[in-house]
């Protein structure tokens, strides 16, 4: 016989599962319960357990996730050949920065003397020809859908926004000295000064 399970199901020698006789309260005998093979009560059914779930329960309870990992045995990494040089680096620039500690005041006296050089400085004419540039763009790219609405084509509302901005960008393109083409008002005008002197 073996031990019984949960719901006191026990099986006998010949196979048989069976809940044994037992005695009642008043002293009568149950006789013994033949169960179906394959059969599993629901005191025998294992419970599920969600490790997630278990896991949040369990929440605030015991060490930090993951901190048995960070420690590390002294040992290993000494050993490593990394580390040995790493070691030998650590000395070599512990050296170096006492040796060097004399030199640095000699280098800062240096470093003033030389002005240090400044990054590339942007030309404010090549800026404003850039933003023309990029504003001619959009001032054509706005006229072409102008004439493509006036043609009689549906347009996107972004496109119909892009439309709306051409006088916008015509007083942009104003304000930085060029007109309504992208052309630099003072060289438009001295060459249609050149065109009336022919």
């Amino acid at each position: 016989m073996s031990q019984p399970t949960n719901s006191g199901i026990i099986t006998d020698q010949n196979g048989e599962r069976v809940i044994p006789e037992s005695k009642r309260a008043d002293g009568s005998t149950r006789k013994a319960i033949k169960v179906r093979p394959g059969y599993r009560p629901p005191e025998d059914v294992e419970v599920y357990k969600n490790r997630t779930a278990e896991g949040f329960r369990q929440r605030g309870k015991g060490p930090v996730p993951g901190a048995e990992g960070l420690k590390e045995d002294k040992s290993d990494q000494q050993s490593s050949a990394a580390a040995n040089k790493n070691a030998k680096r650590r000395e070599a620039r512990k050296k170096a920065k006492e040796a060097g500690e004399t030199d640095d005041k000699d280098q800062k006296t240096a470093a003033v003397a030389t002005p240090a050089l400044k990054p590339e400085e942007v030309d404010p004419e090549a800026e404003k020809e850039k933003k023309a540039r990029n504003l001619k763009k959009k001032l054509r790219q706005a006229k072409e859908l102008k004439d493509k609405k006036d043609g009689g084509e549906s347009l996107l509302p972004e496109q119909i926004a892009k439309v709306i901005k051409i006088n916008e960008l015509i007083r942009e393109l104003d304000a930085l000295g060029f007109d309504s083409e992208g052309e630099p008002k003072t060289a438009k005008a001295s060459f249609e000064a050149k065109e009336d002197s022919t």
